[in-house]
């Protein structure tokens, strides 16, 4: 579950750097000092508000997830993070594309924005990956609840969350590649 929250924090805070730095190039309406300082305040705010928004939701479900059984899917991190990407890919150049533009007017803020988004996410992840290594279970939501694109793992459909020990699948807690696999995967 924490990989689709971090599926979308590698994406948002490249975009926003990519942004904030051509940002910086154009002189705006403001100015570079302003617009960086902006730009520096919108980045604190935006990693502040995502890595708290929905904590309740997130932890009612944890509290409440079940082992998962026989018949739920679970997806593989790779695929998870492929089909969450690929399913939002015009909602992230729309959002490079507003950051961009946002730079004719206050410089490098809207892609500091966006970044700050992206690094929200991280910390969010980081903070489900910290209750996954307490509660000793990786936390899983089932392939249909997220639905074709990649969901939110913490929407309306999402009814509850299954549980793993934490050696299994190929995602550490929090949603990071497991170290093992991959080091299984190049000797194998």
């Amino acid at each position: 579950m924490a990989v689709v929250v971090r599926a979308g924090a590698a994406p948002l805070w490249w975009l926003g750097v990519f942004a904030a730095g051509i940002g910086v190039l154009v002189p705006g309406a403001t100015g570079r000092r302003v617009g960086v300082t902006a730009g520096a305040a919108l980045f604190l705010v935006a990693a502040a508000v995502v890595a708290c928004a929905r904590r309740k939701r997130y932890t009612a479900l944890a509290r409440g997830a079940v082992r998962a059984g026989r018949y739920d899917v679970l997806q593989d991190r790779a695929v998870t993070v492929r089909t969450w990407r690929r399913g939002h890919r015009w909602w992230l150049l729309a959002a490079f594309a507003a950051a961009l533009a946002g730079s004719l007017v206050v410089p490098a803020a809207g892609g500091m924005l966006l970044a700050g988004t992206g690094a929200g996410l991280w910390l969010k992840a980081a903070w489900l990956g910290r209750r996954e290594q307490y509660g000793e279970a990786l936390l899983w939501v089932r392939v249909d609840w997220l639905g074709r694109y990649g969901g939110a793992p913490a929407g309306k459909r999402v009814k509850g969350y299954r549980g793993t020990g934490v050696a299994a699948g190929d995602a550490a807690p929090g949603g990071a590649r497991r170290r093992t696999a991959v080091l299984a995967q190049r000797t194998g």
